[in-house]
């Protein structure tokens, strides 16, 4: 499951100069943060479970596992959510973090 999804490819291919700049941008973030690699993932996966993203959530997951992030630490971001969020939001955020966990069994 390590496809990109359809509108990002698309988006890539349709605005190749915008897409370049956001990729700078990242990259440019990434390299001048203060954090390590694996809290940098884990706090991008944070953000996307705050704004309720599912695509996002999907996305920071995969990053955080190819970036050596354990399942226990990915589910620890996702528990942290229920005291900010709620146990609605905290639950939702699961079942996406769960769609990527356990495809990679």
């Amino acid at each position: 499951m390590n496809e990109l999804p359809e509108k990002y490819l698309k988006f890539q291919q349709g605005f190749p100069e915008i897409f370049s700049a956001y990729e700078r941008l990242g990259e440019l973030l990434n390299t001048s943060s203060k954090l390590d690699s694996k809290t940098r993932l884990l706090v991008k996966l944070a953000i996307a479970i705050g704004a309720g993203l599912e695509g996002a959530v999907h996305s920071h997951t995969r990053k955080a596992l190819d970036g050596g992030c354990t399942k226990e630490e990915i589910q620890g971001v996702v528990l942290l959510a229920l005291t900010t969020l709620g146990f609605p939001s905290m639950m939702r955020a699961m079942t996406w973090v769960d769609d990527i966990l356990n495809s990679k069994q």
